[in-house]
């Protein structure tokens, strides 16, 4: 086997347990599947990019690596740090206040969970009565959002001054201030 035909199947292990991991209900579990994925990123760069070389400062005659998927890699290493220490943070806040990491269904899940079905039939009901020309609310210059002002609409401000010469302040204005 080649040796990037091995860390292909590697890395498809890795998302595929990651993924899995993730669906989990217990918070420790979805930490490591994160932290597979995030190894399984790197592994993806790693892969992507191709065939090692020299530095790309060292030798304009001979084949040069690629330094962005390296930049990639380092930055995806401390953005799987930085979330992997919230999600410490979260684990152990839970298990302060519940003595457990597992997330359970509270009351108002379950409300939303049994009210979707019936909501979703409701609004697929309206949507078929509304029919495909919907209206919107600013249709009118009265009842638009933004409002477009010329220089005559704000007080203060006279165009008398030149068409050669750009106003400068207050008394290009007309203004006596």
């Amino acid at each position: 086997m080649n040796v990037s035909l091995i860390l292909i199947v590697v890395m498809a292990v890795l998302f595929a347990c990651g993924v899995y991991a993730m669906l989990e209900r217990s918070l420790t579990r979805v930490l490591i599947g994160f932290l597979l994925l995030g190894n399984a990123a790197n592994l993806l760069l790693l892969v992507v990019m191709g065939r090692p070389g020299v530095a790309p400062f060292y030798g304009a005659g001979e084949a040069a690596s690629d330094p962005l998927p390296q930049a990639l890699t380092l930055t995806a290493i401390v953005i799987t740090f930085a979330v992997s220490a919230f999600l410490l943070a979260l684990i152990y806040r839970s298990w302060q206040l519940g003595q457990a990491d597992t997330v359970t269904d509270d009351e108002a899940d379950i409300a939303v969970r049994e009210r979707s079905l019936a909501a979703e039939e409701t609004m697929d009901d309206e949507a078929e009565l509304m029919g495909d020309d919907a209206t919107t609310d600013f249709v009118g210059v009265d009842t638009a959002p933004i409002t477009v002002l010329g220089s005559r609409d704000v007080p203060g401000i006279v165009d008398d001054a030149p068409a050669d010469r750009p106003l400068r302040g207050p008394r290009d204005r007309g203004d006596d201030s």
